[in-house]
């Protein structure tokens, strides 16, 4: 069963920066890619990075400014924000991938973690 909670969202300043945790069942960790996916109000959900197989992928407005990461021994995935712009904020989502694929998620959501930035 595909099971994900993600938490570690807030709000901080433009420039500032966080680090949200994914924590996956044993079973989804271990049987897909993990992505993570944010969705502004009035935007379509997007793939922002990946991490599985030993390969990682970014989106390009995030690419240098975030990092993903994976902690087998919790079967979590992180994503450390740096350098956060107000363009960031959006509610943020972890999916497993079919195919390690950030372009399809598999259609199962958890509650998210919002993420704010203030100018």
């Amino acid at each position: 069963q595909v099971q994900l909670v993600e938490s570690g969202g807030g709000s901080v300043q433009a420039g500032g920066s966080l680090r949200p945790s994914c924590a996956a069942s044993a079973y989804t960790y271990s049987s897909y890619c993990l992505g993570w996916f944010r969705q502004a109000p009035g935007k379509e959900r997007e793939g922002v990075a990946a991490i599985g197989g030993g390969s990682t992928y970014y989106a390009g407005p995030v690419k240098g400014r975030f990092t993903i990461s994976q902690d087998n021994a919790k079967n979590t995935v992180y994503l450390q924000m740096n350098s956060l712009k107000p363009e960031d904020t959006a509610m943020y989502y972890c999916a497993a991938l079919i195919g390690c694929d950030v372009s399809r998620p598999l259609n199962y959501w958890g509650q998210g973690t919002q993420v704010t930035v203030s100018s």
